[in-house]
């Protein structure tokens, strides 16, 4: 008998929700008729309240990329609880530095030092904060559309959308479009401690970048003396069918920054990963960054489970065979409905299904979740859904995935008149 899910029914849980979290979210959903309220959560698959199956194929934005509730990592953070619980950042840790030393083994190049955090945000947060301790210069370029988080210097390399009621920002960060960079080249000046990018942006509705993007941004960072941030929160730990989403690219960042997925769904943690060689700066400065529940110790039993899952033999494998056969189904139905659907952009399971128009993007979230599946828009382009599925997926899952996004197109199809109503709700 379930003792956590259920106790207080659907309507219970948005009207106290409402009340008590956040009363924008709840009306919002109800006058969109997004009405899941999260019960039951197992392998690929989440249970609604109301009894309706789901294949997750929103994965949080890549937090569940084992799938919910994974048994060994279930069974690792039992196992810890025995023994550990959050440790102290103050002093030294067996289990920080055995993660760090996992991390460092599965990086490319001389990225072998490690900070954690607790969210994405804070990560991306830490990251500035070493490219302008290291560097003595100020400056962040960013690609516009993106998103890294909504922490104090994270939240300013965003869209205005979601900085702009917080004003004033911190100062000295640059917008640029992703894609071009040429824009980049003319944007650095002598006061650029860093470029900081999404390896493919997933909020602006996974744009891929040209091939040759990250290693003209590399040669410009290395001349003009800044610093390579790549966030790897939702492209990292094998979602692009890769381990990391810039080995597509040839190139190897100064700071990679890693969450979501690296907690298994089950316990938060990140982690920002950087060069030896910028370790001069926080071994003169040890203890200007801390974080009381960064890199907890349970977490780290967790996150080094996960390591240990994602690196199996034939594990990055059935990522790339499935997202291929995805792929290939998602084409076949650009072609049935091309006045609806444009393109399918993306690479391993990180995939951006292109609408035509702004708001189909969010219809075909609603029509999703009649035909059982989660899947959500990119809210910085939100002509795309996005297309997040387990990197644990089967063939079998595969073609629901297909079928139930057939059932959502036509019906966004058949009703498309919508599309004008939906445009008046979207915040």
């Amino acid at each position: 008998m379930p003792r956590f899910t259920g106790i207080l029914g659907k309507d219970k849980a948005f009207e106290l929700y409402w009340r008590h979290v956040s009363s924008g979210r709840v009306e919002f959903y109800k006058s969109v008729g997004f009405d899941v309220v999260l019960g039951r959560r197992e392998g690929v698959w989440v249970w609604s309240l109301d009894g309706r199956r789901l294949l997750d194929a929103h994965s949080n934005g890549g937090v569940y990329n084992l799938g919910h509730r994974h048994p060994e990592v279930v069974e690792a953070l039992r196992e810890a609880l025995d023994e550990l619980d959050i440790g102290n950042h103050h002093l030294v840790s067996e289990q920080r530095a055995l993660l760090a030393e996992g991390l460092s083994r599965l990086m490319p190049g001389d990225l072998n030092r490690v900070t954690y955090s607790v969210s994405g945000g804070e990560a991306v947060d830490f990251a500035i904060k070493l490219a302008r301790g290291y560097t003595g210069r100020k400056e962040i370029i960013y690609a516009r559309g993106a998103y890294h988080g909504t922490t104090g210097l994270a939240i300013v390399a965003g869209e205005d959308y979601y900085k702009k009621p917080f004003e004033p920002l911190a100062p000295g960060f640059k917008s640029v479009p992703f894609g071009d960079a040429d824009t980049i080249e003319a944007a650095v000046t002598r006061d650029t401690a860093a470029v900081l990018l999404e390896t493919i942006p997933a909020t602006l509705g996974m744009p891929m970048p040209p091939n040759d993007y990250y290693k003209r941004i590399r040669e410009i960072c290395d001349e003009k003396g800044c610093l390579l941030i790549l966030d790897e929160i939702q492209t990292g730990l094998g979602r692009t069918g890769r381990l990391w989403g810039f080995e597509h690219y040839g190139v190897i960042p100064d700071i990679v920054v890693l969450g979501k997925g690296l907690s298994g769904g089950i316990y938060p943690i990140s982690a920002t990963v950087y060069r030896d060689e910028l370790d001069d700066f926080m071994r003169r400065h040890p203890f200007t960054h801390i974080s009381t529940f960064g890199g907890s110790e349970l977490g780290c039993v967790v996150a080094r489970k996960v390591l240990e899952i994602t690196t199996r033999r034939g594990f990055l494998e059935n990522v790339r065979i499935r997202g291929e056969e995805l792929r290939r189904g998602l084409l076949r139905l650009v072609e049935e409905y091309p006045s609806l659907l444009e393109e399918v952009r993306g690479i391993g399971l990180f995939i951006g299904f292109k609408t035509r128009d702004e708001a189909y993007g969010p219809l075909l979230s609603l029509a999703a979740i009649n035909s059982g599946l989660l899947a959500v828009y990119a809210n910085n382009g939100r002509s795309v859904l996005q297309v997040l599925p387990p990197l644990i997926i089967d063939g079998g899952h595969v073609e629901y995935i297909i079928e139930s996004l057939r059932k959502a197109v036509a019906w966004v199809y058949e009703n498309r008149e919508l599309a004008s109503a939906v445009r008046s709700l979207i915040p």
